[in-house]
């Protein structure tokens, strides 16, 4: 049996880095990973989503050419180089990424599946296919998979995740979505803007429902100008297939109790992700997991298994790259470093990339008026942003929240044109604790969008 200083089991955003910096330090490190390397950002998430999204813009773009005098009489989809494009940067990046551990000096990489087989003399035993490797620490990076809804007929239907949705042979004609949250609203907006009919089954009575209701509002108005059919209050109670090896869905309005069938050329489960844990063999060393399956953790993201550490979307304390990545940075520091750095002190903040897109951090303006602080807040409608409206690009608002008391920012939300990258500059002030009126007076550069923060600031209101 070999032995080494630590192992990681999964090469997401966590586990990579994590053994590059232990080799650093001298340790000897062993990585498991028995799918493709990266993760599920770069397999099938944020790297290949986006890049599917980036040729929809295009494609909206030049429909909507001749708002700025550029006339386009025609252009269509080449789906197949569309989806060459997608595969290609997956596949560069996940190949780099393996590369790039197996030429480390200090580090073994299998390309196996891992799961715990007890502890022996403080060694944690792991099997990674045909071997068995031990060491005293281990760093659990294995991510999610989509949930399978519990529908009539799912068997008997080819159903798609985000990561069969990237590649397809052929552009859905009519492509079904079931969920109405961030895969669901970002693969729904691209398809329509590629040529599919889209539809989109919601259970709640609206999409994004942990938003605000004027951020929700203008998604539903956004959605319905692009001609996306939304069904909310609606289950899918039944699916069966086409004759053309499409899919029959069944979908009951609970508003009305009236039932509706919409045939469609492929369906997508987007209804949410559940952690790869079911398979490591948690018991055998004492790791426990909560009600829906994710790995306790303490606020330094180790396990109730002393030495045992999980990072990333497989612990449930954040749900992005983002959050995977800084699980990893905590943990580095932490234990390379003598820091006593907690996930608990960080802020939410995430992107949804619809277009425009929806940035967010800190508490909404719900959770904020919740919590019974005193609220200060201003919206400002993108239609009255200079830089907006120069590039036709006036969907959307940005509205801002900040404790009366304290005058420390509380949170914000920029759904419109740069909206994710506004967003990222009001969280990084956040992290400084200074009173909003310190970027109120900060001279800002003209003509952006965030040059618009000041005023708005001078807008607060209770």
């Amino acid at each position: 049996m070999k032995t080494y200083d630590a192992i990681v089991i999964g090469s997401g955003q966590s586990g990579p880095p994590m053994a590059a910096q232990l080799v650093k330090h001298g340790r000897r490190v062993a990585v498991a990973e028995g799918y493709r390397f990266g993760g599920s950002c770069v397999n099938y998430g944020c790297r290949p989503t986006k890049t599917l999204i980036a040729s929809a813009r295009a494609a909206h773009m030049a429909r909507r050419g001749a708002e700025f005098g550029v006339e386009i009489d025609h252009f269509s989809i080449n789906w197949d180089r569309v989806r060459e494009r997608v595969v290609g940067i997956i596949e560069d990046t996940s190949k780099g990424i393996e590369s790039s551990l197996r030429g480390t000096d200090g580090m073994d990489v299998y390309h196996a599946y891992a799961h715990f087989e007890g502890k022996d003399d403080g060694l944690y035993q792991v099997r990674v296919g045909a071997d068995v490797i031990s060491a005293p620490m281990v760093f659990i990076n294995t991510g999610t998979r989509a949930r399978v809804p519990r529908i009539d007929g799912i068997d008997s239907v080819n159903w798609l995740d985000s990561e069969k949705l990237l590649r397809l042979d052929a552009l859905p004609e009519h492509l079904i979505i079931l969920g109405g949250s961030y895969i669901g609203l970002e693969m729904g907006q691209a398809f329509r803007r590629l040529g599919s009919q889209v539809t989109i089954i919601e259970t709640s009575e609206c999409l994004i429902t942990r938003e605000d209701d004027d951020i929700k509002g203008e998604v539903h108005r956004i959605f319905a100008q692009e001609g996306i059919n939304v069904h909310t209050l609606s289950k899918l109670t039944k699916v069966e297939p086409t004759p053309n090896n499409g899919v029959r869905a069944y979908i009951h309005h609970d508003d009305d109790g009236s039932e509706h069938i919409i045939n469609g050329s492929h369906w997508l489960n987007a209804i949410g992700r559940v952690p790869n844990s079911d398979q490591l063999n948690l018991d055998s060393v004492g790791v426990d997991v909560d009600a829906r399956g994710f790995i306790v953790v303490n606020e330094y993201l180790e396990t109730t298994a002393p030495g045992i550490y999980a990072l990333g979307d497989v612990n449930g304390k954040g749900a992005f790259t983002h959050t995977s990545y800084q699980d990893y940075e905590i943990v580095r520091d932490n234990l390379l470093h003598g820091r006593q750095r907690k996930w608990t002190d960080r802020v939410s903040t995430y992107a949804m990339f619809i277009d425009p897109p929806l940035g967010r951090v800190g508490m909404s303006e719900n959770e904020a008026r919740q919590s019974g602080r005193k609220v200060l807040m201003a919206v400002k409608p993108m239609a009255k942003v200079g830089r907006a409206v120069e590039q036709s690009e006036t969907d959307g608002l940005i509205k801002l929240l900040v404790d009366a008391e304290t005058e420390q920012f509380l949170g914000a939300a920029v759904l419109g044109f740069h909206g994710d990258d506004v967003v990222q500059a009001i969280n990084y002030f956040m992290a400084t604790g200074a009173s909003y009126r310190v970027m109120m007076e900060t001279l800002p550069i003209h003509p952006t969008v965030a040059e618009f923060l000041p005023t708005i600031l001078g807008e607060l209101t209770l």
